[in-house]
């Protein structure tokens, strides 16, 4: 077993329209990857959150969180909350490792992809 899980981590929505299509990524990343590879939370407003998250993974024997989040740009909440919060995980569960990568919208492949789909809303 992986002793690494991938958190996809949300703003978070009480409005459940807002919230299915990360659930549905997460369904799917899930039947791909393993429900042990990759769980989903939320930074605010509804839970799970990644104090929930790294509370299964310990549960789970795991020993590394990858914190993917799913904000298109490093504004306020990737720059100060998401950091926050991984502090806050880090010192209730000193020995699981937390490791807050860089906003999906700075990849490179997510930025050709809407710019991909920009295009073809033109044809």
């Amino acid at each position: 077993m992986s002793k690494t899980r991938l958190v996809l981590f949300a703003h978070g929505s009480g409005d459940p329209r807002w919230r299915a299509p990360f659930e549905k990524l997460d369904r799917e990343l899930a039947a791909e990857l393993g429900r042990e590879r990759v769980t989903l939370a939320y930074m605010e407003f509804v839970g799970p959150t990644l104090l929930d998250a790294a509370s299964g993974a310990v549960r789970d024997g795991i020993e590394e969180l990858r914190v993917l989040p799913l904000f298109l740009s490093a504004g306020a909440h990737v720059a100060q909350d998401i950091p926050e919060q991984a502090a806050k995980t880090r010192s209730k569960f000193p020995k699981l490792q937390v490791q807050v990568l860089p906003p999906i919208g700075e990849d490179q492949r997510f930025v050709d992809l809407i710019k991909k789909a920009s295009r073809e809303s033109l044809l």
